[in-house]
């Protein structure tokens, strides 16, 4: 059985808070991939925005 980092999922989860305001619970309620996509997402947005 594969455990995630713990490191990796707190800064996953400040990471989506922070863009997204969403709850604690609510991001760790999520799967690792469509937490990872979601990430994914506010980063091109992010990268996006800074390029404009």
């Amino acid at each position: 059985m594969l455990t995630y980092a713990a490191d990796r999922l707190w800064e996953e989860v400040a990471y989506v808070a922070y863009y997204l305001h969403w709850p604690f619970e609510s991001i760790l309620d999520l799967e690792h991939p469509v937490r990872q996509h979601v990430i994914a997402e506010i980063g091109r947005i992010h990268h996006k925005l800074a390029d404009d």
